[in-house]
């Protein structure tokens, strides 16, 4: 059975890590760049797989005798892709785009080991209308920076939700489920103790 101190997480998100902790592993973080630009026509469902093989592999690339793990997140409304904001007035679009409706969340993980492997979820998160005072409000926070669709389930959003329909951790950028099932397929997961 491999060491579970062998893996590496591919990312820069302290979401990631955080999520990613719960499972109770040990790891070390690297943050990779590549381009998640999308070209307007890649499926979302693809289009995430394919960010996190990328990020996966580009962890394993630097270490190659390691396990990297790579994710990412994207934000659909309406067959739209919805990335990170380049600014205040974008974030506010698209969270303007967002009110009173639902959206789906790709949550996408891969793991590059001897091989490498994906798994998807997808979540439908439906928000309630917000006024313009709260968007503004909610962007004045800067909770919306840097994050796929302009908002953080886990922070004040969380206000902004009606229901969600899958994995909570995977619109937080993790799917900690479908992680588990990679990592146990790799012999990494540690036994739960009830201790």
């Amino acid at each position: 059975m491999l060491e579970h101190q062998r893996l590496l997480l591919a990312s820069a998100s302290p979401r990631r890590v955080e999520l990613l902790r719960q499972l109770g592993l040990e790891f070390s973080v690297l943050p990779v760049d590549i381009d998640e630009t999308w070209d307007g026509t890649e499926p979302a469902g693809d289009h995430a797989e394919r960010l996190a093989r990328e990020k996966a592999q580009a962890g394993r690339a630097c270490h190659p005798d390691r396990i990297a793990l790579g994710a990412d997140t994207i934000v659909v409304v309406d067959g739209h892709i919805l990335g990170k904001p380049r600014n205040r007035r974008q974030a506010a679009e698209m969270l303007a785009l967002l009110s009173g409706r639902t959206h789906q969340v790709y949550s996408a993980v891969a793991l590059a080991a001897a091989t490498l492997q994906t798994a998807l979820n997808v979540t439908a998160v439906t928000f309630r209308e917000l006024a313009a005072d709260e968007i503004d409000g909610y962007l004045a926070t800067g909770e919306a920076d840097d994050k796929a669709g302009a908002y953080a389930i886990q922070g004040r959003a969380a206000a902004f939700v009606i229901r969600i329909e899958g994995s909570y951790s995977g619109v937080m950028g993790l799917p900690l489920f479908e992680t588990a099932e990679l990592l146990r397929r790799a012999g990494l997961m540690p036994a739960v103790s009830a201790d």
